[in-house]
């Protein structure tokens, strides 16, 4: 299990994304469309097309890192009010 520091937020990014995409696609995503800063050691979760892949890119003091979980049933990433 890994231990987050205090105060690191995890974004649940809406909609889905094109699971081609790696450390750069994804870091540009959370650049242009989060204003956020891929480096700022926050976990970014993504959700693919078809619910059935993850990604999270998460950054650390010795750089990116992308965690993938792919196959088996759908996510479903939801959010109450």
């Amino acid at each position: 299990m890994i231990s987050l520091p205090s105060g690191t937020r995890i974004w649940l990014v809406a909609g889905v994304t094109d699971m081609r995409k790696s450390f750069n696609g994804l870091g540009e995503q959370v650049q242009h469309v989060l204003n956020d800063n891929p480096f700022s050691g926050h976990l970014f979760i993504f959700r693919g097309r078809r619910g059935d892949t993850v990604k999270i890119l998460w950054a650390d003091a010795d750089g990116l890192c992308l965690f993938t979980k792919r196959g088996g049933r759908p996510v479903y990433l939801a959010c109450g009010t």
